[in-house]
């Protein structure tokens, strides 16, 4: 079937204006893309072109608004001269490669390791404050433990140089409450031990030095740094004088001998009792003895008693006292010290306290 005219073939296309080439002094012109994406190499050889590339545009859109076509990917025309953009691209990481690899100044390499080193620094100054923050508890305990510790090891320290340094030696002997004792035969008796230091005087050896003095009861002692000691005695209380046949024995309440004399003392009574020292109304007088007053005892001149419920008392002027036992001796002095006030032994025959609530007088 035969065509209609005018469409055998397509219409040959319109060819471009030749743009107008911007620049300052520039002669030449752009030759037209063509239609296919790739440049036609005789043109872009034969006819060389100029292109103005600025510096905000790339290359590539440089040549586009010069020619009115898209860039070839690998060849750039500039001014007559054939670009290698493969080769561009990398010269400009060799630069950059090149830059790299570039010595440093000297100066700059100094300040490069005294900022490392002050980096460093830091860091380590920054680490030592985190441990002492996180063991600053721990570190605490160490430290009271450390005093504790140091304080015992001090005092263990002083004791032992006062245990055995001749400053504590004993060098004085001080004795309180002899009275008939003489205080310079107690001192003598501690003769063995002087020079010895305070803290290594044994009771023992104080007990043997006062042992031979009878008329000590009761003793204590005490040391007074750095070379006293104080030995404060009680002596024995005599409670009467006692004729054992062969003569007078003076003697406390537990019998316990404190002197021979000749005749009875002033002041102490002439005990009468069956079984000696040893008897109960032995014990029932002394304690009779002890519990009266000092103004009281002072005219007493006899005690006797038969058993221990039977305890008599004999003053000066003849008058006699019923006292019976020894229980509630405290109040019956108190009643005869009343009695005695009221009516004295020498215009009175007997006072009877037995029965201290309800006493008489004859």
């Amino acid at each position: 079937m035969k065509r209609p005219q005018g469409f055998d073939r397509p219409p040959a296309p319109r060819a471009a204006e030749p743009a107008p080439v911007r620049g300052a002094g520039a002669s030449r012109t752009a030759s037209p893309a063509s239609a296919s994406p790739a440049l036609d190499a005789d043109r872009v050889t034969t006819e060389p072109i100029a292109v103005v590339v600025s510096p905000s545009a790339s290359p590539s859109a440089a040549f586009a608004r010069a020619t009115g076509a898209t860039a070839p990917t690998g060849t750039l025309v500039r001014d007559a001269v054939t670009v290698d953009l493969t080769d561009v691209r990398s010269g400009a990481a060799s630069v950059d490669d090149d830059a790299a690899r570039a010595p440093e100044a000297p100066g700059d390499a100094k300040a490069a390791k005294r900022a490392l080193a002050a980096a460093a620094r830091e860091r380590r100054r920054y680490e030592r404050q985190e441990v002492r923050r996180f063991t600053k508890r721990s570190r605490r305990r160490r430290i009271t433990w450390a005093v504790i510790i140091g304080a015992l090891v001090v005092l263990v320290a002083v004791v032992g140089v006062g245990a055995y340094s001749p400053l504590m030696a004993l060098r004085e002997v001080r004795v309180e409450g002899a009275q008939r004792i003489p205080a310079a035969d107690v001192q003598a008796a501690f003769a063995d031990v002087m020079g010895t230091p305070l803290t290594l005087i044994d009771g023992s050896e104080v007990h043997a030095a006062l042992s031979r003095f009878p008329l000590i009861e009761t003793y204590a002692t005490e040391t007074i740094p750095p070379g006293t000691l104080v030995v404060r005695i009680v002596e024995r209380t005599p409670v009467g004088v006692i004729d054992t046949g062969s003569g007078l024995e003076l003697v406390d309440a537990a019998g316990v001998v404190i002197e021979r004399p000749e005749e009875r003392p002033p002041g102490q009574p002439l005990i009468e009792v069956s079984g000696g020292v040893a008897d109960e109304g032995f014990r029932a007088v002394a304690g009779v003895v002890r519990s009266l007053p000092a103004d009281v005892r002072a005219q007493l001149v006899r005690a006797t008693a038969e058993t221990a419920d039977d305890v008599r008392l004999e003053l000066e002027g003849g008058a006699s006292v019923v006292w019976g036992s020894a229980e509630d001796s405290d109040l019956k002095a108190d009643v005869l010290t009343a009695l005695m006030r009221a009516a004295p032994p020498d215009t009175v025959s007997q006072y009877d306290v037995s029965a201290p609530t309800s006493p008489v007088t004859e």
